[in-house]
This record gives structure tokens, C-alpha cells and sequence, in this order.
């Protein structure tokens, strides 16, 4: 079973890995500038005897038989840094006055000043320092010092810098997983806190006391509270589904185990329609129900996008156009060019079809029903001339002849709930001075961009 990603290790990882890659540069730029340091500290060196021998009186000058040993001679050797140099001294002639160390004889007339020379047989390296004693030019003094010592000793100067670094490396790395460990506890105790949350008491979750996590608390508490809402809508709704049921399948069982009796053509009609009826209606709040449903998930789950309101109310009335020429009802739709809003659109096109179905199937022929868009604020409207075409004396199409009939009540609830989905309310709206009457469904927020 593979491990689940881990968010301390990954912090610790890139942390370790960054402080490996950060201290790497600064060892090599250490260790080379230790080098430089030192190449420069040997230079100052030379130069620094150099100028000693110059203030010197001619007279100290002399040569000597072991002369060639002096610059490396171990009793004279007082220090590990203690570098073997070796020392020409000419007159302004060229006379060789006298010599000191190993190192070969470089040319009198050399470059003065720092220069690296190959002298010697089998050929070495050597760093020389040469200059004349002021404007007189009365001795020339060549300091030298092998290439390969002058190396060694600022590799071991450098060495001597980082090797603290070196051992300071995993000190620094054992506090930095100390010090991550001890700051994300806090969040390990409020993981542990969430994951032992009982979601019917949110509100007693306690975050630490930092600012970060409270935008969290805050959104887990939101969560909860949808979540209990959606709860508390959901046990109503199965009380109000049971009750409605009973009705509509207590008389299903009662007419089905009718047509097993012995009943004439007119009375096997009548119940084989009331079957149907009663069929019908139960798949009505069936069909509410799954409405329902629908609308608590998208309401914990799924996120608002552009829609244009016109264009629904368009759509949904031409679908119902057969079966409003079938009840013998005038549909027409009253909106804008187009009414960009954010919102769900499968909810809105169920909203919008229950009130629409509800006008066609529980109005008298000859009904006008219409669709009304208003763009502020937002909202889909259905009216109908019902009240007027009562008084005519006509009768409510039945379930036979509307798309959608329910009348129960239930169809209300689903529109109410995708309402509050929105942030918006449904309402019913008092007859005007016509006699139309209507219901609104009023979004919270139009659109932030124009739908595409």
C-alpha cells in the first residue's frame, strides 16, 4: 500500500534539499576565496622581504658555501606556515652579490614586480617577486617561491576555513527539522481535531490561535452549518414526501386490487384512470424528490458558472409549447436580448419547468401563461390570467392534458431550495390590476462577465 504524501516530509525535503544546495555555494565560494586570500597573503609575503633586504646595507650582502640549504634548513624552521623562499640579490651590473634557497637563478634582466617563472631542471613553477632598490639602481633583489608550496599552503589555509562548515551543516539541518516539527504542530493538533469532528457540532471545533488557520476554522464551520441546513431541509421534506405518498399509493393499491373484482365497463374505466392518475402523481413527487436531491448536492459540491437567463426561458418555453397547444394555453416569453447571471443551470431549468408545468396543469384552458426575465435584480418569473378566465366559468386542465400537474405543494419546495442554492429567494406575487398572478424566482448576483 503506497504511502499518502506527507506534508512535513515534503517541507523537510525541500527545506534540506535547499539548505544542501545554498551551503554548497557558499563552501565553494569560500573555499575559493580562502585560495585567493591566501595566494594574496604570499605575494604580500615576497613583497614584504623583499623590501627588508632592500633596506639593508650593501656590506650584508655576502656568498655563502651552504647557501642553497638556508631557506630549507629545519632548525630554522619555526611554523607549519613558514613558507622555504629563496632570495638572489645582483648589483646594477648584474654580479651576483648573493643567494639564499633552492630555487634556480632567475635572469637578471627579468620582469619586475609579481611574475610566475618556469626555472630549473626537470622545469617547476616559482612565483617571483623582483625589484630594484629606488631610483638609484644600485642592487636588484628577486624574491621566489615554489609554485607548488605556495598551492599547498592556500589549500590548507582554505581548508582550514571550511572545514567548519562542514561540521556545522548537520547541526544546522537537525535544528531545521526540529524547528519544523515543533511549527507544524499546531496544524498536526488541528488535523487531529478535524478529523475527530462531529459534523452535527462544528461550532465547538477549536483552532489554535494563529491567523492563519482561522480562515479554515471559518470555512469548516460554513461546511458544517450548509451541511446541517441541508439536514434539517432534508428531514422536512421526507416527512412532507411520506405524507404526500400515502395518499396517492393508498389509493393506487386500492383501485389496482379494485380491477381483480367484478365491475362493469364504465367503473373498469374509471379506476384503470384513476390508476393512472394516481401513477402519475407519484411519479410527480418522485420526480421532485430527485429535484431535491439534486439540489442539496450541487449546493455542498458543485460551483456556479455564466448562464443567460433569457436563453433558459426561451429554451424551456419551446419545449413546453406542445403540450400548452394540447391544454389549449397561450405561452409567450417576456425578456431582454439576453440576462447573464452565475448560477446552475440544470437547477434553474428544473425550477423554471415545475412553475411552468404547474401554470399549464392547474390553469383552465385558454390561459395565458408567460415567462417574464428582469435583469435587475435577476430573476425568472412565470403569471398567468388564471383569476379572469375562472370567472368565465372554464375548469383547471388535468393531469391528462398538462406536461406536468402536481399541485401538492412539493413542486414549490424544489423552486424554494434552488432559490436558496442561488442566495435568492421564490415568492409569490399579488395579482396585479389585470388579475395576473405569478411566482419569482430572484437570483442574488448577475454575472461578473459576459456570458459566451
Amino acid at each position: 500500500m503506497s504511502r499518502r504524501p506527507s506534508l512535513q516530509r515534503q517541507l523537510l525535503a525541500w527545506m534540506l534539499g535547499a539548505l544542501l544546495v545554498v551551503w554548497s555555494v557558499f563552501m565553494w565560494v569560500g573555499y575559493r576565496t580562502g585560495v585567493e586570500e591566501a595566494d594574496e597573503l604570499t605575494d604580500g609575503h615576497l613583497a614584504s622581504v623583499a623590501a627588508l633586504l632592500l633596506a639593508q646595507p650593501s656590506t650584508a650582502f655576502t656568498q655563502r658555501p651552504d647557501a642553497s640549504r638556508l631557506g630549507i634548513a629545519p632548525e630554522l624552521k619555526a611554523h607549519d606556515y613558514q613558507q622555504s623562499m629563496s632570495v638572489a640579490v645582483w648589483d646594477r651590473d648584474g654580479a651576483l652579490l648573493a643567494r639564499t634557497g633552492p630555487a634556480p637563478l632567475p635572469a637578471f634582466d627579468g620582469p619586475e614586480g609579481f611574475s610566475t617563472l618556469t626555472l630549473g631542471r626537470p622545469a617547476r613553477s616559482w612565483r617571483v617577486f623582483a625589484r630594484w632598490d629606488g631610483g638609484g639602481h644600485a642592487r636588484r633583489i628577486a624574491v621566489l617561491l615554489s609554485m607548488q608550496e605556495r598551492d599547498d599552503l592556500a589549500e590548507d589555509i582554505a581548508g582550514q576555513v571550511a572545514r567548519p562548515g562542514l561540521w556545522l551543516l548537520p547541526i544546522v539541518a537537525l535544528v531545521l527539522v526540529l524547528a519544523v516539527r515543533r511549527g507544524l504542530r499546531p496544524l498536526m493538533e488541528l488535523s487531529a481535531r478535524v478529523h475527530g469532528l462531529d459534523i452535527h457540532h462544528a461550532d465547538r471545533l477549536q483552532a489554535p490561535p494563529h491567523a492563519e488557520f482561522q480562515a479554515m476554522i471559518g470555512a469548516i464551520k460554513t461546511l458544517a452549518a450548509r451541511y446541517q441546513t441541508a439536514l434539517g431541509h432534508e428531514r422536512e421534506l421526507a416527512s412532507a414526501f411520506a405524507h404526500e405518498l400515502r395518499t396517492p399509493l393508498a389509493s393506487l393499491s386500492l383501485h389496482a386490487s379494485s380491477l381483480h373484482g367484478p365491475l362493469t365497463d364504465d367503473q373498469r374505466r374509471t379506476a384503470l384512470e384513476q390508476v393512472a392518475s394516481d401513477a402519475a402523481r407519484t411519479a410527480a413527487i418522485m420526480d421532485d424528490l430527485l429535484a431535491l436531491a439534486r439540489a442539496s448536492r450541487t449546493q455542498l459540491a458543485e460551483a456556479a458558472e455564466p448562464l443567460d437567463l433569457a436563453a433558459l426561458a426561451r429554451r424551456i418555453a419551446a419545449e413546453h409549447a406542445q403540450a400548452a397547444f394540447a391544454s389549449a394555453h397561450d405561452l409567450s416569453v417576456d425578456a431582454p436580448s439576453d440576462c447573464p447571471v452565475r448560477g446552475h443551470r440544470v437547477l434553474l431549468e428544473i425550477a423554471l419547468r415545475n412553475l411552468v408545468g404547474n401554470a399549464l396543469g392547474h390553469t383552465p384552458a385558454g390561459t395565458a401563461v408567460e415567462i417574464r426575465v428582469r435583469a435587475d435584480p435577476p430573476s425568472l418569473q412565470v403569471w398567468d390570467n388564471a383569476r379572469s378566465i375562472v370567472r368565465e366559468g372554464r375548469r383547471p386542465a388535468g393531469p391528462a392534458t398538462a406536461n406536468v400537474g402536481l399541485g401538492l405543494g412539493l413542486g414549490h419546495q424544489v423552486v424554494r431550495r434552488i432559490a436558496d442554492v442561488h442566495g435568492g429567494r421564490f415568492e409569490a406575487a399579488d395579482p396585479d390590476a389585470t388579475e395576473w398572478r405569478g411566482y419569482s424566482l430572484t437570483l442574488r448576483h448577475a454575472a461578473d462577465r459576459a456570458v459566451p
